[in-house]
């Protein structure tokens, strides 16, 4: 991955100029928009995520796809070869707080999935907020119920402070993937894996729509209960692919055909709505739920433009668990694919093919699994944090006293601060101290301390060759994150998993941007390269909105 700027250049002239253009676009960007007519507007827009899909298994499989579904961008939409994020630490919120606001980490403030508060230490979640509660679920402390953490506007934002009669509507297996592109004034509804519905939260109304209450007691999800997740494809479609069952899957393994819930189960429970998430009819309910918005909403039926934003959950569960180089998240691929056609089509009955443009991207990619990695003869392996935690903590004690100094927050070394406080210890020492006892545990790359992000400057010894630090100072906040931000080697990971995503790496960073919408979009490929940051001052062009104030992209270089 190259660095942001040459790495030819003193870093002094570098940071300048990256000071200079964010002056111009910022200007840009909160300068109003000239509102199109009504009817060169589009009636909806449909924004999809496909949760944890990497730019490399769209063209990898591109000749096993439908007709219809990821070919209709491929083919006669608009796609860009080389779309990543710019952020270093690409996990889930992060990606979902990006793409309709424009603006990443450092400065949307969800730093991740989940963090410690910097003051005191206590866990937060990044959709977490606990004055407001899932209608009619019972909701845990740390559950997700709103956008309270989101310290940006979104397109959608903006578009309803311009016309409120505009509808925001948003669906996701996840909380987050549905709560963040909603934003403040959209509407986010979540699948809940206790009961197999979707619900929405106290944060948004008091109570459900009559359409959603319908759609709930049709029970899809009991409807998979004892159904078998069957591959598409005869097994020689599957050769680029990694078999089933490989050994770094843990003792219960992983194959198709897969039975949805246990053998021994008489009727469905929390067990299996869970299991449905890793599959793919968690998917084909979050488009039927959408299905449902469209009608129940009236999305794209009168000259006001609506957005649908639909994230889409299974790929990232069936990633974590058998890795994007399986056959199974081969198959959940080409099953995602299948489900888009059907309702690309259900699109253009209900909207009109002339009416509504669709996008496509991917919160994150994936890394190979490090025994995979391993076994292609790469450095690869695997972090214990709790191991790694302990062992830097036991240093900072030999040389600063006793306690507890460090905790892990996001991508980050939290400090202790009333510990700090308390021995009056200079952080600046603390910090260099953590970061060469971090620096010296196996896996780790580079760790940059809060003096360094807040300044902008990285240290002199680093400033030729590859360098990670504008990608890791893009996903460090100053009030949100810890003290020392750092990065694990490539096919590196925590945790035992099969494998994960979480890095300024291009198997993390690469994903696709697709659009289609042949009134708005002329078809052909793209391959300068681009950032997801892009899609939010597009999509405003398009919608005829001024840009969200935080957005720090350019409108995506479309095809003449």
């Amino acid at each position: 991955m190259k660095p942001a700027f040459s790495r030819h250049f003193p870093h002094f002239l570098r940071f300048g100029a990256a000071l200079l253009l964010a002056a111009v676009l910022a200007g840009c960007a909160s300068a109003p928009a000239s509102q199109p007519p009504v009817e060169t507007r589009p009636k909806l827009l449909v924004f999809l995520v496909v949760d944890g899909l990497p730019q490399r298994q769209i063209t990898g499989y591109r000749d096993q796809l439908a007709p219809d579904g990821l070919a209709r961008f491929l083919e006669r939409g608009a796609w860009f070869s080389e779309a990543h994020y710019g952020h270093a630490f690409t996990v889930t919120g992060a990606g979902h707080a990006t793409v309709l606001s424009g603006a990443y980490t450092h400065r949307s403030g969800i730093i991740g999935n989940e963090w410690r508060d910097a003051r005191t230490g206590e866990r937060e979640y990044c959709t977490g907020d606990t004055s407001a509660t899932y209608i009619g679920h019972k909701t845990q402390p740390l559950d997700g119920t709103s956008p309270k953490n989101l310290r940006v506007e979104t397109v959608g934002d903006v578009l309803r402070r311009v016309d409120p009669r505009s509808k925001v509507i948003a669906v996701s297996g996840k909380d987050r993937g549905a709560i963040l592109p909603a934003g403040k004034s959209g509407t986010a509804y979540m699948y809940m894996a206790q009961s197999g519905q979707f619900a929405s939260s106290t944060y948004y109304m008091a109570q459900h729509p009559v359409w959603v209450d319908r759609f709930n007691g049709r029970k899809l999800a009991d409807g998979y209960f004892k159904k078998q997740w069957q591959p598409l494809l005869e097994e020689a479609a599957y050769a680029r692919s990694l078999p089933d069952n490989q050994r770094w899957y843990g003792p219960r393994g992983g194959k198709l055909p897969m039975l949805m819930g246990s053998p021994n189960d008489d009727a469905p429970g929390p067990a299996f709505y869970s299991q449905l998430l890793r599959s793919p009819f968690v998917d084909a309910m979050s488009l039927e739920f959408a299905r449902a918005a469209i009608a129940g909403e009236g999305l794209g039926q009168d000259e006001v433009t609506d957005i649908l934003a639909i994230s889409l959950s299974g790929h990232d569960y069936v990633n974590h668990l058998y890795s994007a180089e399986s056959r199974l998240s081969h198959d959940h691929l080409l099953q995602l694919d299948r489900l888009l056609q059907a309702f690309f089509a259900d699109l253009d009955a209900t909207i009109g093919r002339d009416n509504y443009i669709a996008m496509l991207t991917a919160d994150h990619g994936f890394m190979p699994a490090p025994e995979y990695s391993q076994s292609q003869g790469r450095d690869a392996g695997r972090v214990n944090g709790g191991q790694v935690l302990a062992r830097v903590n036991d240093g900072l004690e030999k040389r600063f006293g006793p306690g507890n100094w460090v905790s892990f927050s996001g991508s980050s070394l939290l400090f202790n601060r009333q510990l700090v406080a308390q021995t009056r210890v200079d952080t600046d020492a603390l910090a260099e101290e953590a970061r060469r006892l971090l620096l010296a545990e196996p896996g780790f790359a580079a760790a940059y301390t809060r003096r360094e992000l807040e300044s902008g400057r990285q240290p002199w010894s680093q400033l030729f060759g590859t360098s990670y630090f504008e990608p890791m100072r893009k996903s460090w906040h100053p009030e949100v994150s810890g003290d020392v931000q750092y990065i694990l080697k490539p096919y590196w990971m925590f945790g035992t998993t099969t494998s994960t995503h979480g890095s300024p790496y291009e198997y993390d960073t690469h994903v696709p941007i697709l659009a289609y919408g042949p009134r708005w979009v002329k078809p052909g490929r793209v391959d300068r390269r681009v950032e997801v940051v892009d899609i939010a001052p597009t999509v405003a062009r398009w919608l005829g909105v001024a840009v969200p104030a935080a957005s720090e992209g350019q409108p995506l270089p479309l095809p003449n």
